[in-house]
């Protein structure tokens, strides 16, 4: 057995393999977005040392990062398809590498601005699920996906912590200079230690052209799009005012750090017993809706927050919202995705992410620049609170899940419609051009066995455990 694919022999629990696998993988993801995290807290203090900074320019450098990750990321998974995981993560990772230098060793703000641009550019997010994809099993999939999650969440955390002590050790250079370190690590990581496993259609990883087309007329998924969208110009709106506030309070720069540990633990901490609320009780929606609503209240409270305690409360009530929504949005989006859909209608949910970046980096700081941090606060808060009200008419998801079934020989109308009789089976698709059908189940209800009997049935041996 070959140790670049997953062992089909291991029924259950998680296999060597596939831990190495998810580690590296996640280890991956967290040092890039451990680099673009951590000019947040310090750009709008430290960025004022540049030639020709205004409020504005560096909300833009904050943000434009989301543009180009945004335009490229369904094309570099496409490619992915074609010429391998590996060949665009390490592409990626190189252009994510030279905008970091660039961003280095600018004097003006326009030079980082640039090198931000590039870093956006290594777009390599996409390619890494794809690859989570092709080196786990089915029955394993969610845990690994859960443990990249986790990994970003702790590389945000990090990124606000390491922020403001690098910076204070050496400004935005020294930043951008580790981060194309961490970059060149992460080749290292993808050429050594990661599994080379051969690249497999498969639409639950990645986006196929002609269908996303079909998912941006999907109606179900514009709030969950549109909710992530400002959720991530959330994140970096906030950070071109609160820095500046800190300062008012007589809280040096270099002693942020100290703020944001505490309060990121603590919100951590607070979100566990709802995201468990919201998965096994089925109550995702009303958690939504809550960390919404506590999004909203905090942002008008920072609107006229005066004292450091206020800000300390506030923030922590920031940052629980936010990780309730950041956990259950792409949660609940999986669940509803049409069965073969699911990699097309995560591209387009990721794109929004980086799309969210680059609105609230640039025209937050538009707002900022023109109104003052009072204005941006306050309207923040009624975005949310309008996106909330748009939640409360969606429908609460169903809890259901995708399988891939190999049916290299085809399946005829009847042996669908038994697989769509099966318990658990809410849909069906057969995609004859990949050998697959797609199903969407309730994990507690669905019997493989069951499934792989009537493809068998038709001639196929087995079904795909990827």
């Amino acid at each position: 057995m070959s140790s670049s694919t997953p062992p089909e022999t291991v029924q259950s629990g998680v296999s060597a393999a596939e831990q190495r696998a998810v580690v590296s993988l996640a280890s991956l993801y967290a040092l890039r977005m451990l680099g673009l995290f951590m000019v947040l807290p310090v750009m709008m203090i430290e960025g004022q040392k540049l030639d020709g900074a205004t409020p504005q320019l560096l909300g833009l450098a904050m943000g434009v990062y989301g543009l180009t990750q945004a335009l490229l990321q369904i094309p570099a998974g496409t490619l992915s398809d074609r010429f391998g995981r590996k060949p665009i993560i390490i592409g990626g990772l190189l252009i994510f590498a030279l905008g970091s230098l660039i961003a280095a060793s600018a004097d003006s703000v326009y030079g980082v601005i640039l090198g931000r641009a590039l870093q956006g550019g290594g777009a390599i997010a996409s390619a890494i699920m794809a690859l989570v994809t092709d080196l786990t099993r089915e029955e394993n999939r969610m845990k690994a996906m859960a443990s990249i999650g986790a990994s970003i969440g702790l590389s945000f955390s990090v990124a606000l912590v390491l922020g403001p002590w690098l910076a204070g050790m050496g400004g935005l250079s020294l930043i951008f200079g580790l981060t194309g370190v961490l970059a060149l690590l992460g080749i290292l990581v993808t050429l050594f230690i990661i599994p080379t496993p051969p690249a497999l259609p498969h639409r639950d990883a990645s986006a196929v052209l002609s269908e996303v087309g079909i998912q941006l007329r999907n109606t179900q998924l514009w709030p969950l799009n549109l909710g992530i969208f400002l959720l991530h110009a959330l994140m970096v709106a906030i950070f071109i005012a609160i820095p500046g506030q800190l300062l008012k309070l007589d809280l040096p720069a270099e002693h942020h750090s100290w703020l944001y540990l505490p309060v990121l633990l603590s919100a951590f901490v607070l979100m566990v017993p709802f995201i468990i609320i919201a998965e096994k009780r089925r109550k995702m929606k009303s958690v939504v809706i809550i960390g919404a609503s506590v999004i909203a209240i905090s942002l008008f409270g920072m609107s006229a927050a005066s004292e450091m305690w206020h800000w300390v409360v506030l923030m922590l009530l920031y940052f629980w919202g936010f990780n309730l929504m950041e956990a259950s949005l792409p949660s609940w989006l999986s669940k509803i995705a049409p069965a073969g859909a699911k990699g097309s209608a995560m591209g387009i949910y990721s794109s929004m992410q980086f799309l969210g970046a680059f609105a609230g980096g640039s025209l937050g700081g538009w707002l900022m620049s023109q109104y003052g941090s009072s204005a941006l606060f306050v309207g923040l808060g009624a975005l949310v609170i309008l996106w909330a009200l748009l939640m409360t008419q969606s429908s609460a998801p169903q809890h259901l899940t995708s399988v891939r079934l190999d049916s290299a020989d085809g399946c005829s109308e009847q042996q669908l419609a038994q697989l769509m009789a099966l318990a658990g089976v809410s849909e069906v698709s057969l995609l004859a051009s990949e050998g697959a059908i797609y199903l969407k189940v309730s994990a507690d209800a669905f019997d493989r066995t069951q499934a792989l009997a009537i493809i068998h049935s038709t001639g196929e041996e087995h079904g795909s455990q990827r």
